[in-house]
């Protein structure tokens, strides 16, 4: 993490981790954290804050426990309010915490996981973290395509703070740029302009702001091309999008398809290789980075002559800030193992894999990265947001 913020200037990180690691339990759940585990995350979090960066906390469960869907079968919303507000009481003090509600919920219904959020959102403003940011997922893997078309967007961005404002707030938004959207596939297949076009001006119409909390490409020839330009666009429109996180470095080693880890030099420095410095951190800078600005104010702004959503390249003028994902001990599933629940946003197949014990499935062995737009401190993997 001092490599990505000290060489680099990037200014946030994304540390998933499983609820089944914070209870030490896999098979039964429960709202109360075993002590040892939920401290080794603290000291993740604690020696990520110490770089000076933003610091996610990602619970990476999909919506779920063991399959069962929070509030919908599953765990009780009670139960998932209480782990969070647990974590915001931790962080309560800590104004670069982030909260991410969990990753990619899919398969389920959306007003009742709508309620559910709002609930979440509630627990973690009353446990004392009252202006921490906090990202809201949607369904069907919280995919930018069709946040919209699932009427996501609009049944989170109904959701307020218990004093009814929308403070600190924001659409919660993942993309990769293979066919079928998994991240699993080297090759591209495209730069994904148009939806986050079409994501933007809604964003604008809304007066609200979004995070792209995870996407990812392969050093292959057309992701060098198409997830440059993604992340390109993304900088152009930073008055909605707030920032992006790439996927992923950390745990996962160099032959990861999406690995954006870096080499480890004879002098003990970091060499980042050519797909982070190209497409993550390069936009950023040449956007001027996110230093000296200040924190989102989840209010769009009126869009400069620079963010046009009509464009059909991107330019490399805009700002947003790069960063890179460091792999999680958690997995691709709601279980805490490597099965991929989703085709395989974050599965780290060709990494050290995570047992499927939450014992052994530590969070604290991963980290994902990734640039925040309009932070006062630049310190992301890779490269600065918005």
């Amino acid at each position: 993490m001092k490599h990505f913020v000290e060489d680099d200037g990037v200014n946030v990180f994304r540390l998933p981790t499983s609820w089944q690691f914070l209870i030490n339990n896999d098979k039964e759940v429960s709202d109360t954290f075993d002590p040892t585990n939920a401290g080794r995350y603290d000291q993740f979090m604690k020696a990520c804050l110490a770089t000076g960066a933003y610091c996610m906390i990602d619970v990476h469960n999909f919506a779920r426990f063991n399959g069962g869907i929070v509030g919908q079968g599953g765990p009780s919303d009670d139960m998932f309010v209480a782990i969070w507000a647990a974590l915001a009481k931790m962080y309560a003090d800590e104004p670069k915490v982030v909260f991410e509600i969990t990753n990619e919920p899919h398969d389920l219904d959306l007003k009742t996981w709508a309620a559910t959020c709002q609930k979440v959102v509630n627990g973690i403003r009353n446990a004392g973290a009252k202006t921490q940011m906090i990202l809201l997922p949607g369904t069907n893997f919280d995919s930018a395509a069709t946040l919209i078309s699932t009427g996501s967007a609009d049944a989170l961005l109904a959701i307020t703070n218990p004093d009814g404002s929308t403070d600190g707030l924001y659409l919660d938004i993942h993309k990769y740029l293979d066919n079928n959207n998994s991240g699993q596939n080297g090759e591209c297949t495209t730069n994904n302009i148009g939806n986050f076009t079409m994501l933007a001006t809604y964003l604008r119409q809304k007066k609200r702001q979004g995070l792209i909390s995870e996407t990812g490409a392969s050093s292959e020839p057309s992701c060098m091309t198409d997830f440059c330009a993604q992340n390109a666009f993304i900088n152009e429109n930073d008055d909605v999008y707030i920032g992006y996180v790439s996927w992923a470095a950390g745990q996962f080693d160099e032959t990861y398809v999406l690995s954006l880890t870096p080499t480890l030099q004879p002098d003990g420095s970091y060499k980042d290789n050519t797909l982070f410095s190209e497409c993550v951190l390069a936009p950023y800078q040449k956007a001027g980075g996110a230093k000296g600005k200040a924190l989102p104010s989840n209010t769009a702004a009126q869009p400069s002559s620079a963010s046009k959503t009509t464009q059909t390249k991107a330019s490399t003028s805009s700002k947003p800030s790069a960063t890179a994902a460091t792999s999680p001990s958690s997995s691709n599933s709601d279980t805490g193992s490597d099965a991929g629940a989703k085709g395989g946003s974050l599965a780290a197949t060709t990494t050290t894999s995570a047992s499927t014990s939450a014992s052994t499935n530590a969070a604290s062995v991963g980290r994902a990265v990734h640039v925040v737009k309009n932070l006062a401190v630049a310190a992301v993997v890779g490269a600065a947001l918005l």
